[in-house]
């Protein structure tokens, strides 16, 4: 696709792209411990009478599909830019602490307060993941060289370490905060309400913009520091401006879902198999890939396991992590 179609090849695989999504939300709405027809899922959104399938969908699916939506396209960009900022084809959102950051944030307040609701753990988690990825950037951009993606992606590791360490020690001498939070932390789309998706999704919707504007200075950076300057780049505010939107992205996907593995990593390779290096096309192409994977690993983890379901954390674990093999082993990883 990346060849003689041009532009013009791009516009159609997006358009096929947005039909597989719309697939994907019609699944979301039909599958689960109970399974419903086609009629039934349309006919709760557009003429609602009540019925126990029509409430099904209103009260239960369709938020979840709403949060997938949300979150998807959220960590697919955020995946994106830390791919093309970082120059690492093997970064994700995670790697400036987000997601531990969150989980952090989360466990030491019901820990501390005994419990939180969930429109305040959206905050919570919101604060925890700015804060750990100022940490981050912060012990990356000490030195005189300032934050190159090696120094950022070494002070990510650690500090990823150090946070999931006090989360761990905090899980463990405390039942009550593990039952409290372990679906959170598993990653999931079940048992959000909508009122909890309104409240990022300005912030969502801002970082999606802010990437898409992003996307021309993302094509020299991913050409490297002294290409980005020859083209008249401030390398270091491009970096600076592309980590806040990915904070803005990631955090605010993993306050509403919980961490979410791989749908970051993964999104922008297969874009970038589709479209070509061009980031004003991978990043059109994640917003649509992103929600897509993320409500088919959600509807697959319904499936598998009914009555009972897989967390869809867990799902894009098992699914990403054969992937993450695959690519660490090429001779060549793709060019981001």
């Amino acid at each position: 696709m990346r060849g003689a179609g041009g532009h013009g090849w791009r516009a159609v695989g997006l358009l096929v792209l947005a039909v597989g999504l719309a697939v994907a939300v019609l699944a979301s709405l039909r599958f689960g411990s109970v399974a419903l027809s086609t009629e039934a899922a349309l006919g709760a959104l557009l003429d609602f009478d009540g019925s126990s399938e029509h409430l099904i969908v209103r009260r239960m699916r369709l938020p979840r599909t709403m949060i997938g939506l949300g979150a998807g396209a959220s960590l697919a960009v955020a995946g994106a830019i830390m791919q093309a900022a970082t120059r690492n084809p093997l970064a994700g959102p995670g790697i400036l602490g987000v997601n531990a950051g969150a989980a952090v944030a989360v466990v030491t307040t019901v820990h501390v307060a005994g419990a939180v609701t969930p429109r305040s753990s959206v905050w919570v988690a919101l604060a925890g993941a700015l804060t750990a990825a100022l940490l981050v950037y912060v012990i990356g951009a000490a030195g005189r060289s300032g934050a190159t993606p090696i120094k950022l992606a070494l002070a990510g590791l650690v500090t990823t370490a150090l946070l999931e360490s006090w989360t761990s020690a905090a899980l463990v001498l405390d039942r009550r905060t593990l039952d409290q939070v372990r679906f959170w932390l598993a990653g999931s789309l079940a048992g959000g309400e909508p009122e909890l998706l309104w409240q990022v999704a300005p912030l969502m919707l801002a970082g999606i913009v802010l990437a898409l504007l992003l996307a021309r200075q993302l094509n020299a950076l991913a050409l490297g520091d002294d290409v980005a300057r020859a083209l008249g780049q401030r390398t270091g505010s491009v970096r600076v401006a592309c980590l806040g939107v990915v904070v803005l992205l990631a955090g605010s996907a993993v306050a509403v879902a919980g961490p979410i593995a791989f749908v970051g990593l993964a999104v922008p390779h297969i874009a970038r198999v589709l479209t070509g290096p061009d980031y004003r096309w991978v990043q059109a192409y994640a917003v649509v890939l992103g929600p897509t994977l993320l409500l088919a690993a959600d509807v697959l983890g319904r499936v598998v396991a009914r009555p009972s379901e897989l967390q869809v954390g867990i799902v894009t674990a098992l699914l990403g992590a054969p992937f993450l093999v695959a690519l660490a082993r090429r001779r060549s990883l793709p060019s981001v």
